[in-house]
């Protein structure tokens, strides 16, 4: 068989150029090959860049309750210790936890990159209850709360489930008073007056001060209601955000209620305890027991995770467990 139709039979049996390449006249050398390459790079990356989520408000038409595909962060930011613009504090972020896998491996990274950029110092604690009680977000609190360290100053009281938006929310030392990041006028889901959930900052003076959160709610809800009254009972002043323009759009809020349902049952001593004070428990009587302590780093973002067993006594708190 000759040269020519050598070349017609490969045609016919879809050999020769791949179809890429046809689509070019001619030969092509090296350079429009790496040229090529290149422009095929930046689209790439362009489309990534457009189709996660960012830094911004979700949007037009996405459902509030399902999480948006993050962004990878960029290289962490980190404080050099004689920097002086980022201040003398250190916030403990305590984020109370339970198989929420999902919203940590976003939460994490983000929290880590905005508080950076705002130049705060601060330290993530992952507060992951691992017994087999019911789950207990105020004394997940309180062991994080004894489990900071000296090297920090203050907390925040932060839902894994709530991100924010706008980067003119103020995370830095509340010595004026508990600041109420999450405040009723910008939080998308809770507008009561007495609100302080979501995302609360408070000195550790200020939190020793009010006793800690009570550990008697087990179970979804109620135990920050009790807090409000704690810090009135401190002779201690909620403050707000002011000046923030956007609204319930200022967070993203990453739960979604039909793919985890949250644990809101009360049994009959329960409904009637949940709208006491504790006037009793708090910081001096959780108990609990540290199983592990673990530094690791998601996306490169730090932080630590404390794998916590609480105990209850059933006597007192019958709810705690699932049964």
């Amino acid at each position: 068989m000759g040269p020519a139709r050598r070349r017609d039979a490969l045609r016919l049996r879809g050999g020769g150029s791949p179809p890429l390449l046809r689509l070019f006249p001619g030969r092509l050398s090296a350079f429009p090959l790496f040229l090529l390459a290149l422009l095929l790079g930046f689209a790439s990356l362009l489309w990534l860049q457009l189709s996660c989520s960012g830094e911004g408000p979700p949007p037009g038409g996405q459902h509030r309750g399902v999480p948006r595909q993050p962004c990878p962060p960029p290289a962490p930011l980190q404080p050099p210790e004689e920097e002086a613009s980022w201040g003398p504090h250190r916030l403990a972020l305590l984020v109370p936890f339970r198989e929420r896998f999902e919203e940590l491996l976003a939460f994490v990274p983000y929290m880590h990159r905005f508080l950076s950029k705002k130049r705060i110092r601060h330290h993530i604690f992952i507060l992951n209850q691992v017994d087999h009680f019911r789950f207990n977000r105020a004394s997940l609190i309180n062991v994080g709360f004894l489990e900071s360290g000296n090297d920090t100053d203050y907390i925040a009281m932060h839902d894994v489930d709530l991100l924010p938006l706008n980067e003119h929310l103020d995370y830095s030392f509340p010595e004026a008073g508990p600041f109420h990041v999450a405040s009723p006028e910008l939080h998308p889901l809770y507008h009561y007056k007495t609100y302080v959930g979501g995302i609360l900052l408070l000195t550790k003076q200020h939190y020793e001060l009010c006793n800690g959160m009570s550990n008697r709610f087990w179970g979804w809800g109620r135990e920050d209601d009790e807090f409000y009254r704690r810090i009135q009972g401190a002779g201690l002043q909620v403050r707000r955000p002011s000046g923030i323009t956007t609204g319930y759009e200022t967070f993203q809020h990453l739960h979604d209620p039909a793919w985890r349902k949250r644990d809101q049952k009360r049994i009959a001593a329960q409904k009637q305890e949940q709208f006491k004070v504790d006037r009793e428990g708090g910081l001096n009587n959780v108990r609990y027991r540290i199983e592990s302590r673990t530094d690791l780093s998601v996306a490169g973002a730090p932080c630590t995770v404390l794998n916590i067993l609480l105990d209850c006594d059933t006597d007192e708190t019958p709810w705690c467990t699932f049964g």
